[in-house]
C-alpha cells in the first residue's frame, strides 16, 4: 500500500506515523517539510508533484483555509494530474467549503471524501480513532483499506457535507465537557480540597467521561503539551456557530463555551492542549 499524506502537524504526523508502522509506503509535504526528518517517509517539493507518488492522499490540516492553499494553490494537488486520484481529507473543515471540495475534484477527474476523525493523539497513535465519512460510496470502499489502519469505528453516512457537520457536533460535546471539568477542578480547588481529591471525586460522579479519562494527568501536572489545542477547538466552535445560524437553531452552550476557549486564547495559551482552558479560569 502506498499513499501520500499532507499536514504533518500534531494529530497529522501521529496518524502519517501510524500509516507506517502498518505497512503504508507514505510520501508526505508539509509547509515546514522538516516535521517530516524523523518518519521513515520520502518527501515531495509541493502538493502537486505528490499526486505524481501516490494516487490516494490523506489531509489533515488546521482550517478550511489551508485545505482550499492545498487544493486550489499555483503547486496545489489540482495543479497535478488528480485523474483517478482519490482525497480523504481528515480536517474539520467547515461545512460551506466542503462540497466544493467534492466537485473540485470530480472536475479534474478525481475523488474526494470528507473523514473528519473523533480522538486525539493517543487513539490516533493506537490506530483507535473514529472516523465518519462523506462521499461516495466507491470512493469509500477504495478507502476503507486505509482508514481500517488509523480508526477503529468508522461511520459512513454517504451525503456530502453529513460528515462534517456531525463532527462539529461532536466537538460541542467534547469542548463543553472539558471546560465544565476544568471550571469544576478550579471551584474544587477553591473550597479547599487538593486538585488530585477533586478529580478523584469527579470521577466517580458527574464527571466520569472519556474526555476527563484523556485529560486527567494533564490537569493534575499542568502539563498543556498539545494533543488537540485551545486554537483548533475555538475554530471548530466558531463552524457550529455558522452552522446553527444556517439552521436557524440556537446553540446556548457553544457559544458561552467558544468564548471560555477564546479567554485561554487571550491569555497567550491558544497553541496549548485545549485541557489548559483550566488554567485561563485558575489564574
Amino acid at each position: 500500500m502506498k499513499a501520500g499524506f499532507i499536514g504533518l502537524g500534531t494529530l497529522g504526523k501521529t496518524m502519517a506515523r501510524c500509516l507506517i508502522e502498518n505497512g503504508v509506503e507514505l510520501i508526505v509535504w508539509n509547509r515546514t517539510i522538516n516535521k517530516a526528518a524523523d518518519l521513515d517517509a520520502k518527501t515531495a517539493e509541493s502538493p502537486a508533484e505528490l499526486t505524481e507518488s501516490a494516487d490516494v492522499i490523506f489531509l489533515n490540516l488546521f482550517d478550511s483555509n489551508a485545505v482550499c492553499a492545498v487544493l486550489y494553490g499555483d503547486d496545489g494537488l489540482l495543479a497535478g494530474d488528480c485523474s483517478n486520484h482519490l482525497i480523504i481529507d481528515t480536517t474539520t473543515n467547515h461545512f460551506d467549503y466542503v462540497t466544493g471540495y467534492h466537485s473540485a475534484l470530480a472536475d479534474h477527474g478525481g475523488m474526494y471524501l470528507e473523514a473528519p476523525v473523533l480522538g486525539s493523539v493517543a487513539p490516533a497513535q493506537a490506530g483507535t480513532l473514529t472516523v465518519v465519512v462523506s462521499g461516495d460510496r466507491a470512493a469509500y470502499e477504495r478507502a476503507r483499506p486505509y482508514l481500517e489502519i488509523i480508526g477503529k469505528k468508522i461511520f459512513f453516512v454517504e451525503i456530502p457535507g453529513l460528515a462534517t457537520k456531525m463532527k462539529l457536533v461532536n466537538n460541542l460535546v467534547l469542548g463543553t465537557f472539558m471546560a465544565a471539568l476544568a471550571e469544576a477542578t478550579v471551584l474544587g480547588e477553591k473550597i479547599g480540597l487538593e486538585k488530585q481529591v477533586v478529580l478523584d471525586i469527579l470521577a466517580a460522579g458527574a464527571g466520569n467521561s472519556g474526555v476527563l479519562n484523556a485529560k486527567r494527568e494533564k490537569l493534575l501536572r499542568e502539563d498543556f503539551s498539545t494533543h488537540f489545542s485551545s486554537s483548533l477547538i475555538y475554530k471548530d466552535l466558531h463552524y457550529l456557530q455558522d452552522l446553527a445560524r444556517t439552521l436557524n437553531q440556537p446553540v446556548f452552550g457553544a457559544s458561552a463555551i467558544k468564548e471560555m476557549y477564546a479567554l485561554a486564547a487571550a491569555k497567550g495559551l491558544g497553541e496549548l492542549d485545549f485541557s489548559a482552558v483550566y488554567q485561563a479560569l485558575k489564574n
